[in-house]
């Protein structure tokens, strides 16, 4: 969530930055939350003017009738019944003026990093590494989805009659190497100084405030409950970067328990609206998956630099995993609601011919901080955090590329950082 102080001293640069998202009528939004805020400085600066004057009328009366003067405490006691009603109004009305702010603040996004390219479409996103030569494979190579058909390693129709469309069933061979996936994502975090963290997958609504799911993705997540639940309301995460962030809402850290550096892995749940095609095929496009998650949570100063030790760390994973890769620089209108700065990792799939998103890695500067109230003592003062997360990775398409560019006539090919997690070198 953006911060008052800032959006006061920063018009034009919040406004501009909200353009750059493609919000709707920036200046008008931001005009009118400062003009709330103003209402709501100056109700609370009155309600302390009124509350103090009842204060020293009250002294006023102990001193009156201590001396015997009861006539002029009684009509002292008038003015303060006044004093009283006029507290109570502006109590009132001081609370539906936060209420109201607060309800405009969580409808704006973060505001992007000076280095977020324009542009509104995935199209215009900043390709700016690559790594790897796409594999040139056999004449009669098949996307993965026939592959996995054909070894019996994962049956979507098995899936589909036991919950539904997108909840796929690994067995044998594919349920070993999604395993494996996992445990070595785990251990190549843990090998970089990340702490394990085996989150809960079910969340409550503030932690689904806290980082940022709420109110902008109710119609991602699937509600746990029924429609009459209320403030209980649980959720099936979406990824571990909600419950493993929201292990620090309202906490007051020190400087000495930073860097904090956490990994998870979880199942990942997300109603995501089904479409027709091969771009959501298989493996492409899942309601239920794994994924293995860092977070870090940073001082200011430090964040974009720890971002940069996520991208290299991604990196490593892929290129151990011998898959051609690229990274982009996410645009404005292609970012998440609350990240200040993306980048998207995407892998090669060569029977399908395009490239799929395996990774996000996103600095979300102080907007997750601010809503979960994840602070830090600095010099004596308290001061907002940088949470940052990264998948590292996302199995479902890490593992389509893996089969369809290993394919060959012998076989599908594991690739060698892999074996000694399978416990096998080809299926």
């Amino acid at each position: 969530m953006l911060q008052l102080p800032f959006i006061r001293e920063n018009r034009d640069l919040t406004i501009a930055g909200l353009r750059k998202k493609y919000v709707t009528n920036p200046e008008e939004i931001i005009d009118n939350l400062i003009a709330s805020d103003q209402h709501r400085r100056e109700t609370q600066q009155e309600l302390d003017t009124t509350l103090a004057q009842s204060n020293a009328l009250a002294k006023q009366i102990g001193e009156l009738m201590k001396a015997g003067k009861r006539e002029e405490a009684e009509i002292v006691k008038a003015e303060t019944v006044n004093l009283k009603i006029r507290s109570k109004s502006l109590e009132d009305t001081l609370q539906t003026a936060e209420t109201d702010l607060q309800a405009l603040l969580v409808t704006l996004p973060n505001l992007p990093h000076a280095s977020v390219p324009e542009g509104r479409t995935p199209e215009e996103n900043e390709a700016v590494f690559s790594w790897g030569e796409k594999p040139i494979l056999p004449a009669d190579a098949v996307p993965h989805w026939e592959l996995i058909k054909a070894k019996g390693i994962i049956d979507f129709e098995l899936g589909n009659k036991i919950t539904g469309a997108g909840f796929p069933v690994y067995r044998g061979k594919g349920a070993r190497i999604q395993r494996a996936l996992i445990n070595f994502f785990l251990d190549e975090a843990i090998a970089a100084g990340y702490v394990e963290i085996q989150p809960p997958i079910l969340i409550n609504e503030a932690s689904a405030f806290g980082t940022g799911q709420l109110p902008d993705k109710e119609g991602q997540m699937y509600a746990a409950g029924g429609p009459e639940a209320t403030a209980d309301k649980l959720f099936l995460i979406p990824t571990a970067e909600v419950p493993i962030t929201n292990i620090y809402r309202d906490v007051i850290l020190s400087e000495s328990d930073l860097p904090i550096k956490n990994v998870g892995y979880t199942p990942c749940f997300r109603r995501e609206a089904g479409s027709w095609g091969a771009h959501v095929r298989g493996l492409n496009r899942l309601h239920q998956f794994d994924k293995v998650e860092i977070v870090q949570i940073r001082k200011p100063e430090e964040s974009y630099q720890a971002q940069q030790e996520m991208l290299e760390h991604v990196k490593g994973l892929l290129q151990k995993l011998e898959l051609p890769y690229r990274i982009l620089r996410l645009c404005g209108g292609d970012m998440s609601f609350t990240s200040a700065l993306t980048f998207d990792f995407e892998v090669w799939s060569g029977a399908q011919q395009r490239w799929l998103e395996c990774s996000s890695v996103s600095n979300f500067e102080t907007y997750q901080a601010n809503r979960l109230k994840l602070r830090y003592k600095v010099e004596g003062k308290m001061q907002l955090l940088h949470t940052l997360n990264g998948s590292a990775l996302a199995l479902p398409r890490i593992l389509a590329a893996l089969l369809e560019n290993n394919q060959s006539p012998e076989g599908i090919r594991i690739p060698n950082a892999l074996v000694p997690y399978c416990g096998f070198d080809m299926i």
